[in-house]
């Protein structure tokens, strides 16, 4: 039985329920469908994950202090983080996913890991 791909208009043969005559067209099909269309959305989320991926290298003990100059020199933007702890005494830890930021003064800052325990 023949059936015509989705994507792009093809006939091909194959199992009862493909949809598909390639991964090719069923990469590009999920592309469109969910790919993120608007491109602030995908600069803002390549800003988050650069972020934390720049902290986790940073910080590979849990805790550990580091200056504004080695951030930067890494390309860190502190423009962007996804939440803001506040403590008791009202300081803000700025947060990139679980590994976060406090600035101590004197442009240093202490990196942390937020463990959740459940």
């Amino acid at each position: 039985m023949k059936k015509v791909c989705i994507e792009c208009g093809d006939t091909f043969s194959g199992r009862a329920d493909a949809k598909y005559c390639s991964d090719h067209c069923r990469s590009n099909f999920h592309n469109k469908k969910y790919g993120i269309k608007a491109p602030i959305v995908r600069r803002v989320n390549a800003a988050l994950r650069k972020n934390r991926k720049i902290l986790e290298a940073l910080n590979p003990e849990g805790k550990s202090r580091v200056s504004k100059k080695d951030l930067a020199k890494k390309g860190f933007d502190f423009n962007y983080f996804t939440n803001i702890y506040k403590t008791k005494a009202g300081k803000d830890y700025y947060f990139c996913y679980e590994y976060g930021y406090i600035h101590t003064g004197n442009d240093w800052y202490t990196l942390v890991v937020k463990h959740e325990y459940v």
